[in-house]
């Protein structure tokens, strides 16, 4: 038995299509079908899988699957969240323009008095 991959390694299409219980065939249709899935090709068109196209795939998969979908539907649906889906929130707190500028002034009188001194 094989050892199991670590959870952000890359997968081959055998892989991923043994652990949702498709053929290969399947997951190479998909990818015609939405756009979102692209795995990386290396030489001879071998397939590996990222994590977040492993995610893709499960969902896609639970979506036809679990929830009764239509190929069409699924699309339509993963259309429309790329549309509506909000950027990325900073990670840092906000922060006022007049404290922005006061640390960087600060750092620049630091750095002006450590130059002199």
């Amino acid at each position: 038995m094989a050892a199991e991959k670590a959870a952000g390694a890359l997968r081959t299409i055998g892989e991923l299509a043994q652990e949702i219980g498709r053929p290969q065939h399947i997951l190479r249709y998909w990818e015609t079908r939405f756009p979102q899935l692209r795995p990386l090709t290396r030489a001879g068109n071998r397939r590996y899988y990222r994590p977040e196209d492993v995610a893709l795939v499960r969902r896609i998969h639970h979506l036809l699957v679990d929830e009764g979908y239509t190929i069409r539907g699924v699309q339509r649906l993963l259309a429309g969240e790329k549309k509506v889906r909000p950027s990325p929130a900073p990670a840092s707190p906000r922060v006022s323009p007049a404290e922005s500028l006061q640390a960087v002034r600060d750092s620049l009188a630091k750095a002006l008095k450590d130059d002199a001194g």
